[in-house]
């Protein structure tokens, strides 16, 4: 089954949008602002992202930007009232695949999430691996490796790693771990998550010159080269 995630606050266009793409045997899910887009999109693996730009939290744009840095490849098509030829140029300079200029025709519509499918199947490969520095996550053969070196992870440190790799380079709160990886907000959990960055720096830092997991202290953790 071939998901797509739609990112529009209009309730009629989500509502028109969603009937027609799941009567053309697509799976759709919804977000209705661009922060829990961003949550979605590096959670699941999805064949397509559809977005307005204009929509509350992070709007379009930085979404797309925000993705695009963080290694999600998955091809995103733009759909916005903003028509001009400076303003397709500003959506592509962001990182989007397409871009559909509103009101539009749904066969049109359709053709073109069709086509970002096809070219969405053939570079599914070169987007299921992660790399930081010298590490590289391969999400289909689940090998984690630094220097070419294979480290061996558990289910959940597999699963933290990865989303420190989504988001390399950013502070993570220990909040933002629980809720995404643990998916509990739970202040107890905090010496659960101490425990198992001690793992992954035991794994992935632990031999190598240069380490990568980083403590903030009072704000939570980063990856970043020293």
């Amino acid at each position: 089954m071939v998901k797509i995630l739609l990112i529009e606050d209009e309730p009629k266009t989500v509502q028109s949008l969603k009937q027609g793409l799941e009567e053309n045997n697509y799976v759709v899910e919804v977000a209705y602002d661009g922060n829990m887009g961003h949550q979605l999109a590096i959670r699941n693996a999805y064949q397509l992202i559809i977005s307005d730009i204009i929509i509350p939290g992070i709007n379009g744009l930085e979404l797309c930007r925000k993705l695009r840095a963080e290694g999600i490849q998955t091809p995103i098509l733009m759909l916005t009232a903003l028509s001009t030829t400076d303003d397709k140029i500003e959506g592509f300079d962001a990182g989007a695949d397409d871009y559909l200029a509103k009101p539009f025709d749904f066969k049109e519509f359709l053709a073109r999430v069709k086509a970002l499918i096809k070219r969405s199947n053939q570079t599914m490969i070169e987007a299921q691996v992660l790399k930081f520095a010298d590490l590289e996550l391969d999400l289909t053969s689940k090998i984690v490796s630094r220097s070419g070196q294979k480290i061996n992870l558990t289910a959940k440190e597999f699963q933290l790693m990865e989303y420190f790799l989504r988001n390399q380079e950013k502070v993570i709160s220990k909040a933002e771990i629980a809720e995404n990886i643990w998916e509990v907000e739970d202040e107890n959990s905090s010496n659960l998550i101490e425990v198992y960055v001690n793992y992954l720096r035991k794994k992935v830092d632990k031999g190598f010159s240069s380490k990568l997991i980083h403590t903030q202290f009072g704000m939570g953790y980063i990856l970043r080269q020293e």
